[in-house]
This record gives structure tokens, C-alpha cells and sequence, in this order.
């Protein structure tokens, strides 16, 4: 299985090393890794203008545009959601194995 790998940057200055399996029908690995980008960066800028969102929130929002998503595909809808929960899964597993890596704060 082909591996995408990306880093995430949090907003305090974390970062996570990420290899994400691909799907075995992955067209295009470099537009998955920026759609991803483009998707992380609308909810960053989101959520520095909208001020108290909440992590909870964020990740509801994430899961409906998912199922919307999931809905504007043409084929049966139950092997939809099998796709889109095996991807689901294989992304936060993927996630949890992550490196993260911390800045160094405070005198050395």
C-alpha cells in the first residue's frame, strides 16, 4: 500500500509527521495531500475569525461535510459509507502512529 506523507502545523507551533496509507484506487496522491492543505487552512482561518470554536465543533463540522460529500457521490450509498469509514479509520490510525513534534519553549 502506497503512503502519503504530510506534516500538520498547529497554530501554537506543533507539528505532526503523518504517513497516510492511500486508497489502492488513489488517482493522484499530490492533489490529495493538497486538498488536505487547503481543507486544514479554511479551518484555521475560520476559526481565528470566528473566535470560541471548540474542538468538538470543529470536528462535528468536518464529519458532516464528509457526509455530505459522501452523498454527492453517484453510486450506492451503503458502499459509500463502508468507503467512508474504512478511510475514515485508516486516517486516525494513521494519525495516532504520528510523530509529534514539540518547539522548545523557555531558557536553555
Amino acid at each position: 500500500m502506497k503512503k502519503m506523507p504530510y506534516r500538520a502545523r498547529t497554530a501554537s507551533g506543533d507539528s505532526f509527521d503523518i504517513d497516510f496509507p492511500l486508497h489502492d484506487e488513489t488517482r493522484d496522491a499530490v492533489r490529495v495531500g493538497q486538498l488536505l492543505s487547503t481543507v486544514l487552512e479554511a479551518i484555521d482561518k475560520d476559526i481565528a475569525l470566528g473566535g470560541d470554536t471548540s474542538n468538538g465543533d470543529v470536528l462535528q463540522a468536518v464529519a458532516m461535510a464528509m457526509a455530505v460529500r459522501s452523498r454527492m457521490i453517484a453510486s450506492p450509498q451503503a458502499a459509500v459509507e463502508v468507503l467512508s469509514l474504512q478511510l475514515l479509520r485508516t486516517a486516525l490510525a494513521a494519525a495516532e502512529e504520528g510523530v509529534h513534534h514539540a518547539p522548545q519553549v523557555g531558557h536553555a
